[in-house]
């Protein structure tokens, strides 16, 4: 989760935001214009890959946040990871105050040789009162 580099990404919310390579900041931007056609797809599908696990506070007036961490199960060897990487997510996003609601996984076949599975968390976090 915090491997991902600084930058501009959508923070969930439609507006981009600076991520500092740890944290999300105060500073936001109006999101650019969404490119059209299959190009635009792939570019959108991209920037909600990196931005879909990363910590955030709900929008304005709403509770609850949906997050997205895509694992991989290694076709070789022990020790994916996967569940420190929930443990992070789900630790980040206590830390800002809301904790575990659901959550649910989503699994899709072999990428390749040496790929393995593709395993997909979707959790949702309630804002604690």
């Amino acid at each position: 989760m915090t491997d991902t580099q600084a930058g501009w990404y959508d923070d969930g919310s439609g507006t981009m935001r600076w991520w500092d390579g740890q944290k999300w900041t105060d500073s936001v931007q109006p999101a650019p214009p969404r490119e059209p056609g299959v190009a635009g797809m792939i570019s959108r599908a991209q920037a909600d890959a990196v931005s879909g696990a990363q910590p955030r506070p709900a929008p304005t007036g709403m509770s609850y946040v949906v997050l997205q961490v895509v694992l991989k199960e290694k076709f070789f060897g022990t020790g994916s990871g996967n569940l420190t990487e929930l443990e992070r997510a789900i630790n980040a996003q206590a830390a800002l105050g809301y904790r575990l609601h659901t959550i649910s996984t989503a699994s899709s076949g072999s990428t390749g040789f040496g790929g393995g599975d593709r395993i997909q968390a979707t959790m949702v976090f309630e804002k604690l009162p």
